[in-house]
């Protein structure tokens, strides 16, 4: 009979960690040096980051005559005058309704048309498939500058100039391309056994991506409604080619209005500036915690 071998005499000496694996970085291994270099680093990219800001909201709240002293003081003595002024002696509010009904008509139907192609591209192949994949992917190549002389004839051709729906078209032809490649690769991610099952409880393609799909794709749907809102929201090119009375303006043109030949009213444009900044801010907050996951779809395949 082979008796048990006896257990290894204990050295009193704890096993070796194991190596930490290469390309990691250790908390303990940062030295106080780089511990403070590192600190110092984030610190300056965070000034750089909201002096900026920081700068606009602080010049809004200076009377004029210290804004046309140069002055780079803080605020003595702050005023809310240029925010009174741009909201009750300049036509702002008619701008920012005019702002707000073609963002939200540009982010409705971007989400819609982006939605509606992304799924089509992703879950079939059909005639023409290839060309509709190159068509949304050389689109996005051509800037603003190339396209504002064909669209604004094809406007004025359909007597859309200085109409919400010229605006609405031209920044469509921006955001549906980039958006519907987005939502193809959120799609992508997506198992296809949800449409069988669709399919298996009588669903039609449609109903599939109505009732099943479209709800698995909030993040992917809350990227495209921020890309297609803030597009619309602070574009300025196609809105000064097309909007030619001042009742039509959007925000961004009558930024132009606080600006003259010789001089600037900054007070004004500071202000204005801020005022505008806050829906989009808005915007921003009601969608953020669906961003991460919408603009990493599709990086990794399950």
């Amino acid at each position: 009979m082979v008796s048990p071998a006896a257990p290894a005499p204990a050295t009193g000496t704890a096993p070796a960690p194991a190596p930490a694996p290469a390309g990691t970085w250790s908390r303990e291994r940062r030295t106080p040096v780089r511990s403070v270099a590192l600190h110092l680093t984030l610190i300056a990219a965070s000034i750089v980051s909201v002096f900026p800001v920081a700068w606009l909201v602080l010049t809004s709240l200076k009377p004029r005559t210290v804004i046309e002293t140069a002055s780079v003081a803080p605020v003595d003595h702050p005023t809310l005058a240029n925010y009174a002024q741009v909201l009750g002696e300049t036509r702002f509010l008619t701008w920012a309704a005019n702002s707000v009904i073609v963002s939200l008509i540009t982010a409705v139907l971007g989400v819609l048309l982006s939605a509606t192609t992304g799924y089509a591209v992703s879950r079939f192949r059909f005639p023409g498939f290839r060309s509709v994949m190159w068509m949304l992917l050389i689109t996005q190549m051509f800037p603003v500058a190339i396209l504002i002389v064909p669209i604004y004839n094809l406007m004025a051709g359909l007597g859309l100039i200085n109409q919400f729906p010229s605006l609405v078209v031209a920044y469509l032809t921006s955001t549906v391309p980039f958006c519907a490649w987005m939502m193809k690769g959120y799609f992508d991610t997506v198992p296809v056994s949800i449409d069988e099952a669709g399919r298996v409880d009588g669903l039609t393609p449609f109903g599939t991506f109505w009732r099943l799909i479209l709800p698995l794709a909030k993040p992917g749907l809350a990227v495209a409604a921020f890309y297609s809102f803030l597009t619309a929201w602070a574009e300025v090119a196609y809105a000064t080619a097309f909007m030619t009375g001042d009742d039509k303006y959007t925000l961004a043109v009558g930024l132009s209005q606080f600006v003259g030949q010789h001089k600037a009213e900054w007070g004004l444009l500071t202000a204005a500036s801020v005022l505008i900044a806050i829906p989009a801010a808005a915007v921003f907050l009601l969608v953020q915690r669906h961003l991460v996951t919408g603009l990493t779809a599709g990086a990794t395949k399950a």
